[in-house]
């Protein structure tokens, strides 16, 4: 069930990746629905993801890195 909620945090996240803004508040939402372990595999996706798109970067504040 836990893989479900953090594949439908990815999805979500990729959807809105045309407006940084969109992009942030989601992962903050994401941020406080997920388990730790949940979260350790979505800043890592999160990392990869958005390594073309330093636009997205600023929201790494969010994950507490």
């Amino acid at each position: 069930m836990s893989k479900l909620m953090v594949n439908y945090a990815k999805s979500i996240l990729e959807r809105v990746s045309f407006d940084p803004i969109l992009f942030c508040k989601e992962l903050e939402k994401a941020v406080k629905t997920l388990l730790p372990f949940e979260l350790e595999e979505l800043t890592v996706w999160f990392f990869n993801f958005t390594k073309e798109k330093p636009e997205l970067r600023q929201c790494a504040i969010y994950l507490n890195v």
